[in-house]
């Protein structure tokens, strides 16, 4: 797999998404994408059906602690709702922040058969709050 380039270059939230519509993604079990809306395609920078059957974590921006997704997946494979901050990594190397809130979809008899995903805005207040949490969490991994 090729690596990005990353530009430390935001993209905001409401330049792509100027109404403000729902960023939604689906997956499978194993964090395979199966859906993608338009919004969050736009957002992401990838086109309709190029992530598709690819992990969620194209979108991961090397800025985020691995601690953060340890323990989303901890919560969403309980069944649990997880939410948070998150600071994601676009196909061109830029990044976008959001506020993501991942459910278990279940099947018939109850078991977990994959995730969707929302997202919204976050301020420019809550992205520095996080930078300064984020920043301090990875320190202490390395």
């Amino acid at each position: 797999m090729n690596k990005r380039v990353i530009i430390d270059e935001e993209v905001r939230f409401e330049d792509v998404n100027k109404d403000n519509r729902p960023v939604v993604s689906k997956t499978d079990i194993r964090g395979k994408i199966t859906y993608t809306n338009s919004v969050f395609r736009a957002l992401s920078g990838y086109e309709k059906g190029e992530m598709k059957g690819r992990p969620h974590s194209i979108v991961r921006h090397p800025d985020m602690p691995k601690k953060v997704f340890e323990e989303m997946w901890d919560t969403i494979l309980k069944g649990e709702t997880w939410s948070g901050v998150v600071k994601n990594l676009r196909k061109d190397g830029r990044y976008y922040w959001v506020e993501a809130t991942i459910m278990p979809v279940k099947d018939e008899n109850n078991a977990i058969i994959g995730f969707i995903s929302a997202r919204k805005k976050v301020s420019d207040e809550v992205k520095r709050k996080y930078e300064k949490i984020y920043k301090e969490m990875r320190e202490k991994e390395e």
